[in-house]
């Protein structure tokens, strides 16, 4: 049973002011709630989750929880830890000799392991698709397809509390599940890693990725039913790079030269093991959003990177369950942005600030050519993340970056058969007594409603009525960004009419490449145009704040054949 959302009872005064504490979630929390913030009364040693109450009913019977002072810590103390290439367990499809088609074959295994998060705490057992977090970077190219068995050897018992109201992680299911997708990749669906399709410890499953796609930055994680958020948290996720003769020819950064940065925030427990937090009832654990005070790259707290006075490519992903980060250099020098989700830009971009939701991805050159002998820090807001240490002499030169990236042609509104209209909305419901979100007021189990035609091509309207930046993120296919125009989401909520305010507004530079993942703004129509390429098959669309979707706010679509 569902009651209002919060900004409708406030209106129809259904809620008493002096009752009430409507608190600021999702990414616009993240962008409020820095440091400068918590020294003026904000504090989060204690590790509560805002905006979720504390039921009374089933008090929880866990010790009580001790926080590790992360500001405590000494920064930049650790090198940044690069993850390990995947090996294969045959011949690469691209080498000399190989098979035009054959498949390079992986066997990637989860399983725990400890991981040094800092100089000064003993190792924290985490979950990983190999021995690191994040997990080994699979290399691939382009229309050379990639043969990955995933093997779950895992512990039977998760050592994060389990919410059994959450749809598909009731009590009768194994505790630890396990569902890989690869983020971005067009997929047929069977091998897509599809929430119900799960395994648990002991088994394995096959899956085959044709990689009929340009180059991009995809990754991995996991995508249980139910779990997803716990999983994610404990570590499994990892980069998936495909490459093309197109981007070879550009002559950017590569080999060392090229990094992949993971950044997340976690919590952490005083004996550095990993904390998530709960809502207080054992019954149902689940809270709407989880932040942490220490910020990991690479899975590790607030490392440093020698590098030389010359450019470098960093592949940028925001793995954080809810935390939008907002990246600058601390010298305030601009860097450029040449990709984005699914591949490059049409050109560089000239940047000051990348601002990533959870599942994004950019493609950024740093240039360090004039900070020789500096020590620069990638920032978000006021936390220090990781510190460059440049040094004296460079060693090989790095090219120019070249004026055109790729040819991308921008779709026109007018070839879209269909216009669907998505509303992001909140609820309270009634049992347990919590927020929910639900995408056009649908959960998971009930009927698909989105059903495209395959080589079709539509455009979905996110009209978001929330407070939050919800990222939605599209399985199978990529998409382009066409416009954002507010709206009256006081008068929608009222009355069910959608009254436009202003213009639209195009997207800037850096989303005018191909997208996966879109940050939908609160009171904002986000419109992106999307053709149903490749597979017929059951597909999900999702926020990406990984709270969201295991609580309802994920469903279904399915291509169909056309008729």
């Amino acid at each position: 049973m569902l009651d209002s959302t919060r900004r409708k009872l406030l209106l129809d005064g259904g809620w008493c002011a002096a009752g009430v504490v409507v608190s600021q979630t999702g990414a616009l929390k993240a962008l409020a709630l820095d440091p400068a913030q918590q020294s003026a009364g904000h504090s989060m040693s204690d590790h509560s989750m805002a905006g979720m109450a504390r039921p009374a009913a089933v008090a929880s019977k866990r010790p009580v929880h001790k926080p590790l002072l992360v500001d405590r810590l000494e920064k930049f103390v650790d090198p940044l830890p690069v993850p390990p290439i995947a090996k294969s367990v045959n011949a690469p499809a691209h080498a000399a000799g190989a098979p035009a088609r054959a498949a390079t074959t992986y066997r990637l295994t989860m399983r725990q392991v400890p991981v040094h998060v800092h100089r000064d705490l003993p190792p924290t057992p985490m979950w990983s698709y190999g021995e690191t977090v994040p997990g080994p970077t699979i290399e691939a190219r382009s229309g050379q397809p990639v043969h990955i068995e995933w093997g779950n050897e895992l512990q039977v018992k998760h050592f994060f509390p389990i919410d059994h109201t959450l749809h598909g992680a009731g009590a009768d299911q194994p505790e630890v599940r396990t569902a890989v997708h690869v983020h971005g990749a067009k997929v047929p669906p069977q091998y897509d890693g599809y929430p119900e399709a799960w395994q648990k410890p002991g088994e394995s499953v096959q899956a085959i990725y044709p990689l009929k796609q340009d180059a991009a930055t995809l990754w991995y994680h996991d995508h249980a039913m139910g779990i997803e958020r716990l999983n994610q948290y404990a570590g499994l996720f990892g980069f998936f790079l495909i490459r093309d003769e197109a981007e070879d020819k550009l002559g950017l950064p590569k080999g060392k030269y090229e990094i992949p940065l993971a950044f997340a925030d976690r919590l952490f427990s005083a004996d550095g093991s990993l904390y998530y937090p709960d809502s207080g009832d054992d019954a149902a654990p689940w809270v709407p959003e989880v932040y942490g005070d220490a910020m990991l790259v690479n899975g590790t707290l607030t490392p440093y990177l020698d590098v030389e006075p010359r450019a470098y490519r960093f592949r940028m992903l925001n793995a954080a369950n809810s935390r939008t980060f907002v990246f600058s250099l601390s010298n305030h020098q601009s860097f450029h942005q040449i990709g984005s989700d699914q591949g490059l830009l049409v050109a560089p971009v000239e940047v000051n600030q990348v601002q990533l939701s959870p599942g994004e991805r950019a493609d950024v050159v740093i240039d360090f050519s004039h900070a020789a002998g500096q020590r620069i820090t990638i920032n978000n807001l006021s936390w220090e993340l990781m510190q460059f240490r440049v040094g004296q002499a460079a060693g090989a030169a790095a090219q120019p970056l070249p004026q055109a990236l790729r040819i991308i042609e921008r779709v026109p509104a007018s070839v879209a058969v269909k216009t669907r209209l998505m509303i992001l909305r909140e609820y309270m419901d009634r049992e347990p007594k919590r927020m929910l979100m639900l995408l056009n007021g649908t959960r998971w189990h009930e009927p698909v409603t989105e059903r495209p035609e395959l080589d079709s091509t539509e455009i979905w309207s996110f009209a978001n009525t929330t407070a939050d930046i919800h990222p939605i993120h599209l399985h199978l296919v990529r998409f382009q960004v066409l416009d954002r125009q507010s709206f009256d989401a006081d008068e929608y909520l009222l009355s069910g009419k959608l009254n436009y305010r202003g213009v639209p507004t195009l997207p800037p530079m850096t989303e005018r490449g191909w997208k996966d993942t879109v940050q939908t703004y609160p009171e904002t129509v986000t419109r992106i145009i999307v053709r149903f390429e490749g597979y017929v098959g059951r597909y999900v669309w999702h926020c990406h704040l990984l709270e969201h979707a295991a609580n309802e706010m994920m469903r279904p679509f399915e291509v169909v054949a056309k008729a």
